[in-house]
């Protein structure tokens, strides 16, 4: 293949250049299979190369020789992601950065300069040994990097203390690399950062990074099962939003959401909400006390012993819950959900979409905070897939009923809910991809003028 030769040129090692179909499809996928929409639209989908750089230098040189064949180009981190973010719609290259995995140092004042295909438990695990710990992180944490997370994610484990990735300047500045005849190296700090988060590598390719971090606590793991969904509700609550509680995790579960665990299923009631937590392991028996005083039954609680803890809860949590329902039956899928900030409504909001779609719309509340710093249910249900029609009946019935919904069976930047409303995202791709060869086809509003510069593109 002839753009191999010309690729293979450009990196030190050649055999970082990947023409090998099994491995070049395998690092086109992700886990977009979550969605039953989005399966057949991007089965089959494959680069016809991938390139695996170690260096700014080289992903400058690739860039420069895909903008000058107008060769596509999406860049991966860990492949993670569950929207087809890393799934290349036209071809040409996965940059797969995977190799570039150097944490540069944790400083004093807690933030993280690393590359951005540094994986997340690792550094998680290499922050705590200087006292600090990530503010936030996805329970695909084990295996997703640091790049991947910025690119494509918002939030998770961490995010009913500390908000989501977009919240309390918890980026603080990434170096990222532009795709034009001489690609350029940008520092994005402050409010410029939001150009490029979430954009799922559409308009740069981050190098560099720079992440705030918290300091370290020793936490515990616990679980506590109600008879109902209200109580466990009301008991969640009643953690996340209190500032007394100094906490990590809070997520509820509605049965038969915990039947799903089947590794923890001693932990779990039949018939019984669960609430899962990490809490801080000089509140357990204080957390232990409340649990008893509000209709719980404590099943679980013990000091977290870091990733490697037997059961690690957080991997039942956030979007981990929904790859355990797929296991038990595939018709499950899901919804990203917010619902109102005043407790009482939100509970409304809860029992209308549940006397409407009954079984078939499981709840799963993750507490989190936002960036004006309150504390609110959020929510990744398990839904059961009947027909695309009848799911986007749940999301609009949502909707209607002022529940926000980040849609993850789309596969454009715009229709997944974190799209800024400011057009930022967009102005940067006309900007640092004027040609639109960065993962072509995921933002969905912008639109290649070959009579027209940049300047009027904008304009």
């Amino acid at each position: 293949m002839e753009l191999a030769t010309h690729l293979a040129e450009l990196l030190r090692d050649p055999s970082r250049v990947i023409t090998h179909h099994s491995v070049v499809e395998r690092l086109s996928r992700d886990f977009y299979w979550y969605s039953p929409v989005l399966r057949p639209l991007l089965d089959g989908k494959c680069a016809d190369v991938a390139v695996q750089p170690v260096s700014a230098e080289e992903i400058c040189a690739v860039l420069r020789l895909c903008y000058a064949l107008e060769v596509p180009v999406t860049v991966r981190g860990a492949g993670t992601g569950n929207y087809g973010q890393a799934v290349p719609l036209h071809g040409g290259v996965v940059l797969d950065v995977a190799r570039m995995d150097q944490i540069e140092t944790i400083t004093d004042y807690g933030v993280a300069i690393c590359q951005p295909g540094v994986r997340l438990g690792v550094l998680e695990t290499t922050a705590r040994e200087s006292g600090w710990e990530l503010r936030c992180y996805p329970s695909t944490i084990v295996k997703a990097t640091v790049g991947g997370f910025l690119g494509g994610g918002s939030g998770g484990i961490g995010s009913v203390a500390h908000g989501g990735l977009r919240d309390f300047n918890t980026v603080r500045a990434f170096e990222a690399i532009t795709m034009e005849s001489e690609p350029r190296i940008l520092m994005h700090e402050g409010e410029d950062v939001h150009g490029i988060l979430h954009a799922w590598g559409t308009n740069s390719v981050m190098t560099r990074i720079w992440l705030a971090l918290t300091p370290a606590v020793e936490w515990a793991q616990c679980a506590v099962c109600f008879p109902n969904f209200d109580a466990a509700f009301d008991f969640g609550t009643a953690v996340a939003t209190n500032p007394e509680w100094t906490k990590r995790l809070v997520t509820a579960f509605e049965w038969p959401i915990p039947s799903f665990f089947s590794p923890v299923r001693s932990i779990t009631r039949e018939g019984a909400t669960s609430v899962f937590l990490l809490i801080a392991n000089s509140q357990s028996e204080q957390l232990k006390s409340f649990a008893v005083a509000s209709e719980g039954e404590v099943t679980f609680c013990a000091p977290y012993a870091g990733l490697r803890s037997s059961p690690l809860l957080s991997d039942y949590t956030w979007n981990h819950t929904t790859l355990w329902a797929m296991k038990t039956d595939p018709a499950w899928t899901y919804l990203q959900c917010g619902f109102d900030t005043n407790p009482a409504r939100a509970r409304e909001q809860l029992e209308l979409l549940k006397h409407r779609f009954g079984d078939d719309f499981l709840h799963h509340i993750e507490w989190m905070k936002n960036g004006a710093g309150t504390v609110f249910a959020s929510a990744i249900p398990v839904v059961r897939f009947r027909t695309p029609e009848y799911l986007n009946e749940m999301i609009e019935t949502c909707r209607v009923n002022g529940v926000f919904v980040a849609n993850p069976h789309v596969n454009y930047v715009e229709g997944g809910g974190r799209y800024r409303a400011d057009n930022v995202q967009l102005q940067a791709k006309y900007l640092y991809d004027p040609k639109g060869l960065l993962n072509p086809g995921k933002m969905a509003t912008f639109h290649r003028t070959e009579e027209h510069s940049t300047e009027e593109s904008l304009a």
